[in-house]
C-alpha cells in the first residue's frame, strides 16, 4: 500500500480524458454514426472498453476542432482550392483530366465519401465543395447538413452533381440553404463558367487587398 501512494503521490502527468461517442457527436456536431466511422478511419483515437464501448481520447477531439476553427480557406489567393466527393472511380477519373484541360489555378482533391470529405475539410477548408448525394457510409445529405450548421464553413461554395432526380431529393425533406444543385450526366461546362466566376471574384478581391 505505501508503495502505490508513493506513486500516485509523485504522478506529475495527468490522466488522459476519454469521452464517448455520444458527447463527441455533440462537441463536433455530427451523429454518432459518423463519429463511430471516424475511429474506423482513424480521424479520432479511440479504444473499446471490455463491453464494447467506444471511448474517444480527447486531445485527438481537441485537435480535430482546432484545425476546424482556424478557418484559412485560401492559403494562396491566386489560386482555387477544389474538393470532389464521389464514390465512382470512372467519374473520380473524368474529374480529374476535364478540369486538368481547363488550364486554371485550381488545387484539386478527390475522396470517396462523406466522411473522408468531412475530415479534408476540417483540415484543409477548400473554396468549392463538389459532390455527389447518394454514397455509401455518409451519404452527401449528411455531409452537407453537418456542413451547413458550422458557421466556419459558410464560405464555403457547394455544388451538388447527382444522379437523383428532383422528386427523390425532395423526398428527403431536404432544402439545403446556398446550395447549386445539377444532375448528371456531370455538366462540367457549367461547372466551368462556375469555377471561371469564382476564380475571377477571388483575384479581384485579392487585388484590391493588397492595392
Amino acid at each position: 500500500m505505501k508503495n502505490q501512494l508513493d506513486v500516485t503521490e509523485n504522478k506529475n502527468i495527468e490522466d488522459p480524458i476519454y469521452y464517448n461517442t455520444r458527447e463527441v457527436a455533440e462537441m463536433l456536431a455530427l451523429s454518432r454514426g459518423t463519429v463511430q466511422k471516424m475511429v474506423e478511419q482513424g480521424a479520432l483515437q479511440a479504444w473499446k472498453t471490455s463491453g464494447g464501448h467506444r471511448r474517444i481520447l480527447g486531445s485527438s477531439v481537441e485537435s480535430f476542432l482546432k484545425n476546424r476553427k482556424q478557418n484559412t480557406f485560401s492559403t494562396q489567393p491566386s489560386r482555387l482550392s477544389i474538393l470532389v466527393v464521389e464514390d465512382d472511380p470512372a467519374l473520380q477519373k473524368l474529374y480529374q483530366l476535364t478540369m486538368a484541360e481547363w488550364d486554371m489555378p485550381i488545387d484539386l482533391n478527390i475522396v470517396g465519401d462523406g466522411l473522408s470529405g468531412l475530415v479534408h475539410i476540417a483540415r484543409h477548408y477548400p473554396d468549392i465543395l463538389i459532390a455527389d448525394l447518394r454514397m455509401p457510409g455518409v451519404d452527401g445529405f449528411e455531409m452537407i447538413d453537418t456542413l451547413r450548421k458550422d458557421h466556419l464553413f459558410n464560405k464555403m461554395d457547394i455544388i451538388v452533381v447527382t444522379g437523383l432526380s428532383k422528386a427523390d431529393i425532395s423526398s428527403r425533406v431536404w432544402t439545403p440553404k446556398g446550395v447549386t444543385i445539377f444532375h448528371k450526366p456531370v455538366p462540367f461546362h457549367e461547372i466551368h463558367g462556375y469555377v471561371s466566376a469564382k476564380l475571377a471574384s477571388i483575384q479581384r478581391n485579392a487585388e484590391l487587398a493588397s492595392s
